[in-house]
């Protein structure tokens, strides 16, 4: 306890902890309470003394404090305390697991209360009793107290979960047990830590206005991509991971060619022909794609998609056909797949600045002329709810023509296996080049090549996977938080390889089904770009468990499995089922579906 810390300590017994606590050099102010009345708490053997050692050190002592009802306590009111103690909880008597639940559950909703935004609260309890994997051994859920679930009910997390080392307080006698003048079980017993989560961010309509070879666009992005857009991740000034990653990458791969980053803004939307001139091989069923609103936002789709739902208009709610000619069309829009269209733009750029440099053709020690040309930005990609499928990622790509005599293809290949191996990347061949390839994710990456006269190089990496891997997230939707705890962790600038702290320990899983008849063509992109939308990102699978075709009517019904699971915010019980109301609320108004 470096600082002055304000300590409330809820049902103490004979006050022997709050005691201990004022023993210690370290500045405080400690508030001890109990729920029993003065004369009863002086019953407890020794309770006299300690309350005198308490108020010695100017702490105070109160009386008929119900740990669940903090914010009525009038003694209470105005003071914010830093950290809030609960010793050992216990309903009384032979209670079962769910009252205890409930006492926990109403504790941590009253704590709030009185909590100060960056304060604690710390939960003792015997071994086995929290439900987490810390219990050595582990209780069976439903005869635990699920401290975790508990706790997010009142939008707590665990932070921290540690052995409670009773030795380190020496005047602490255990007592309580059963309402008796016993102590609890010690051995083994659990400090559990909780903080405040983060509030979620409630999805919208994002307006963008971009400049599309030479044409000014106003358009929307999609609700549920909202809060991936203008994060700053790969800023010059950023230590986000993926721009750790970037910047690693960088600095080795510069050792074997010249490097040149483009610097220039290049749009999020492209038009059909520039993807198709750039990269046609891209699946197009994974594009969002993008109705324009120019000018007053009046044209019939816009008008269209703001009378079905009753809100802003969304790109992604009013699709364009998949049937459109790539080639020819030039008034057709989707949110950039990949980096690979823009990239002549890049060349273009970073070229013109080489020859002022006088950069161009340079070779380097080990014998590989010329140099690469990179980019890095955000690209989409409308892929279903899964693990590893991210709708959005930060893509880095470099492209160059290389001298065919000097092996540049192994070497770049040795150069890119030395890097990340260690990391778990595999590197196998196919049939247009290399494909980087890492458990459980999968694709990472690709090298594209193209032999001529000399050797044309695309490298494709994922920098959201890499950073996944090389920091250890447990999840990728991590690297979009906005908990200050995470980008507090990267303030230092720590090498790859260094694991994340997570500050969430244990998250709940909760899993729903939903199903519902529909009469339309059933457009599944839509559905899982509707739950990203009302669950704010929290649910990280869906699966498609039942589909049935009604033989009279024309109708079809089906049953999806939604998981919620969260490691950047509190997630609920009481929370996951609004986000499953939502989705409901969703589906019945934007895709007229009738919930089963």
């Amino acid at each position: 306890m470096s600082r002055s810390l304000s300590i409330l300590l809820v049902g103490e017994g004979n006050f022997s902890f709050s005691a201990a606590l004022c023993c210690f050099p370290s500045e405080m102010s400690v508030t001890a309470t109990c729920l029993q009345p003065q004369e009863e708490a002086l019953r407890q053997e020794g309770a006299l003394n300690n309350m005198q050692i308490i108020k010695d050190s100017g702490g105070r002592v109160l009386f008929e404090v119900d740990s669940t009802k903090l914010g009525e306590c009038a003694s209470l009111q105005g003071h914010l305390f830093d950290r809030v103690v609960f010793n050992f909880p216990h309903c009384g008597r032979k209670s079962g697991v769910k009252k205890n639940r409930q006492l926990l559950q109403d504790f941590f909703l009253s704590c709030i209360q009185v909590l100060a935004e960056d304060g604690e609260v710390h939960v003792s309890l015997c071994n086995g009793q929290g439900g987490t994997p810390a219990d050595q051994p582990r209780r069976e859920r439903h005869n635990s107290w699920q401290v975790v679930a508990m706790a997010a009910e009142a939008r707590l997390i665990l932070s921290d979960v540690r052995p409670f080392e009773s030795d380190k307080y020496q005047i602490y006698k255990c007592t309580g047990y059963r309402s008796q003048d016993k102590g609890f079980h010690l051995e083994n017993a659990m400090l559990h830590v909780f903080t405040r989560s983060v509030p979620y961010s409630c999805p919208q309509v994002f307006k963008m206005e971009e400049f599309v070879e030479g044409e000014k666009i106003q358009y929307n992005i999609p609700s549920e991509l909202s809060d991936y857009i203008s994060r700053g991740f790969l800023t010059s000034d950023s230590v986000h991971p993926v721009k750790l990653v970037q910047d690693f990458l960088l600095e080795r791969l510069q050792e074997k060619w010249s490097v040149s980053m483009m610097t220039e803004t290049l749009p999020l939307l492209i038009t059909a022909k520039q993807l198709h001139l750039g990269c046609p091989d891209i699946d197009h069923t994974l594009f969002y794609w993008i109705h324009t609103c120019q000018k007053e936002l009046d044209c019939e789709a816009c008008t269209s998609a703001r009378e079905s739902e009753g809100k802003g208009v969304d790109g992604i709610r009013s699709l364009c056909s998949p049937d459109v000619d790539l080639e020819g069309e030039t008034a057709v829009y989707m949110l950039r797949p990949s980096l690979r269209p823009l990239m002549e733009v890049a060349k273009t750029s970073v070229e013109t600045e080489m020859e002022k440099k006088d950069l161009k053709g340079i070779h380097l020690d080990h014998g590989v002329a010329s140099s690469l040309v990179g980019v890095s930005g955000l690209v989409f990609q409308n892929v279903p709810v899964k693990h590893w499928a991210l709708p959005v990622f930060h893509e880095l790509l470099f492209t160059g023509v290389l001298h065919k005599k000097y092996e540049p293809v192994k070497v770049l290949e040795q150069t890119l296996g030395t890097l990340l191996a260690p990391y778990g990347v595999s590197l196998v061949t196919k049939q247009e080049g290399l494909h980087l390839v890492a458990q459980p994710m999968g694709l990472i990456g690709k090298v594209l090549t193209n032999n001529t006269s000399d050797v044309s190089v695309t490298v494709s990496l994922n920098l959201d996977l890499l950073a996944v891997l090389m920091f250890s997230f447990p999840d990728w939707r991590l690297l979009w938080s906005h908990d200050p705890r995470f980008s507090q962790q990267f303030a230092i600038r720590p090498t790859p390889g260094t694991p994340f702290a997570t500050y969430s320990l244990y998250p709940e899983i909760f899993s729903f089904d939903i199903s519902f008849w529909t009469e339309m063509a059933w457009e599944e992109k839509k559905f899982h770009g509707l739950v990203r939308e009302a669950s704010c990102g929290t649910v990280e699978h869906v699966k498609l468990i039942d589909q049935f075709s009604h033989p009279d009517l024309s109708q079809t019904s089906y049953c999806y499995r939604l998981v919620y699971h969260s490691h950047t915010h509190a997630l609920s019980h009481t929370q996951a089922i609004q986000f499953h109301k939502r989705l409901e609320s969703l589906l019945s108004s934007c895709l007229e579906v009738t919930i089963r």
